[in-house]
């Protein structure tokens, strides 16, 4: 099995990633052979853009495809591991996209297995630049993993080989700094919109803070009432804060964190 610019990829599922990644292997000469999605419409509309036959059915993705990718919740990538068993042979290379569940959920279903996870948060109208994404690979087959290395590289000039244990890992970390520094952004956003104070007044610090980690260590760039151990200033944050009881919470659990971790 040859995964190259000519080999055919069924995509299995058209959410968010499984959009735009579709798109992208498309506008790099892969042949998107069928869509998969539940809901028509989206399968439809990606299949469109793709030159793909779209399916809303699992029963009728075809046998044949290079690569099928199964860029699904991680909740149902087993269920629908199984029912492509069913219906596909059973040496057809098989990966998914997430960050978080490990390549052996289709080891039951498909000795050739793997991962093929961008490293990204995807939102559907914003265009990704996948040339900048970490794509991370792995497959404890040592021929799927190369063509996955190579069909990574089509992609992205970032490729990396992450083990299941690593990208668990890696997976934690990017919550971290994606989805609870979104969740206090939006903290932010509330607190600002309270007060009638618009919140683009926030924008340039955010992005100074992160233009400065590029370059330096965050422990380095670390600054703030808690990181000075300013008592005076966290008091009055925090008779602020009585307003919003739950953000009261995250604000004393994160000056504690960092008051800890800068003694």
């Amino acid at each position: 099995m040859d995964i190259s610019l000519k080999t055919s990829i069924t995509l299995i599922g058209a959410g968010n990633l499984g959009y735009h990644l579709g798109r992208r292997l498309h506008a790099t000469g892969a042949e998107i052979r069928q869509v998969f999605s539940r809901e028509a419409a989206k399968a439809e509309e990606l299949a469109r853009a793709t030159g793909a036959q779209p399916v809303s059915q699992l029963e009728e993705v075809k046998s044949g495809a290079g690569l099928y990718i199964l860029a699904v919740s991680d909740g149902a990538i087993a269920q629908v591991a199984a029912t492509l068993q069913q219906h596909l042979p059973a040496n057809s290379a098989v990966v998914h996209t997430s960050g978080a569940t490990p390549s052996t959920v289709l080891a039951p279903y498909f000795p050739k297995h793997g991962i093929f996870y961008p490293l990204q948060t995807f939102s559907r109208s914003r265009e990704p630049d996948f040339s900048t994404i970490p794509i991370c690979i792995y497959s404890p087959d040592e021929e799927l993993e190369g063509q996955l290395a190579a069909l990574g590289r089509q992609l992205s000039h970032s490729v990396h080989r992450i083990d299941d244990e690593q990208r668990a890992i890696l997976h934690v970390a990017a919550v971290f700094v994606n989805n609870f520094a979104n969740h206090l952004f939006h903290i932010g956003h509330t607190i600002l919109k309270e007060e009638k104070l618009p919140f683009e007044l926030l924008l340039p610090l955010i992005r100074e803070t992160v233009d400065k980690i590029e370059t330096n260590r965050p422990e380095d760039m670390q600054t703030g009432p808690a990181r000075r151990r300013d008592q005076e200033t966290i008091n009055r944050h925090l008779a602020y804060l009585k307003k919003f009881p739950n953000f009261a919470e995250v604000y004393r659990a994160l000056t504690k964190n960092i008051g800890e971790m800068y003694r």
